[in-house]
């Protein structure tokens, strides 16, 4: 019994260790996009047949960082409003995007699982997936009525423009090396590409005004 424990604590090490080490590469490489399932057990010091004992593949092993991401938002976004009581709409946007953006791999993951991560996997991993998420986002959705003055609907309106414009943005933020040396050649067009933060708070600051006043 004390040895299976033992095993059962060092494979849950070695999987941590792994979602570790997918976590820096998708920093140092510049995004998720250029991560291989193969440079993560290099990083995390396994061989690159033994990841398949902790994750099927590389899309449960990021979709893993997606759960996580949902529920690090959360803990970030109710430590933020902790005990406010009737915001203006304004305000709430501005907690939302002021909350997401310190979560990086979490922004660009959000593009990532709808195109290929939760698809990807087996049914029942991507219903653990969704079940946490939608735990996650349950307890947002709570938490920015009882600070605000929107109603749930509205809120819901507001975390789907949310979500959809950081998707979106992140991207265009981070670009390849490609569209960085065009950016540098034609600088007329990089506005779209440098102004992520900014121009997602301005654009939910008007989704969430516009919203309360219909």
């Amino acid at each position: 019994m004390h040895r299976r424990a033992r095993s059962e604590e060092a494979k849950l090490q070695r999987a941590e260790d792994l979602l570790a080490a997918a976590r820096r590469l998708a920093v140092e490489l510049g995004g998720v996009r250029h991560v291989t399932l193969a440079a993560v057990t290099e990083a995390a010091g396994l061989h690159a047949s033994a990841v398949r004992r902790y994750f099927a593949s590389r899309e449960e092993l990021f979709l893993e960082l997606a759960e996580r991401g949902w529920e690090e938002w959360r803990d970030v976004l109710t430590a933020r409003l902790a005990g406010a009581r009737g915001l203006p709409p304004g305000e709430l946007a501005e907690a939302l995007s002021a909350t997401i953006v310190t979560l990086p791999l979490f922004c660009d993951l959000l593009t990532h699982v709808s195109l290929s991560l939760e698809g990807d996997v087996s049914v029942e991993r991507a219903r653990q997936y969704k079940t946490r998420s939608f735990k996650a986002y349950d307890v947002i959705v709570e938490t920015l009525v009882n600070a605000g003055t929107l109603t749930a609907q509205q809120v819901h309106d507001v975390i789907a423009a949310l979500l959809g414009t950081t998707s979106y943005f992140w991207q265009l933020s981070h670009p390849t090396a490609t569209l960085a040396e065009l950016y540098r050649q034609e600088p007329r067009w990089s506005h779209t590409a440098l102004d992520f933060e900014p121009r997602l708070t301005r654009l939910l600051k008007a989704t969430a005004e516009g919203l309360a006043e219909r």
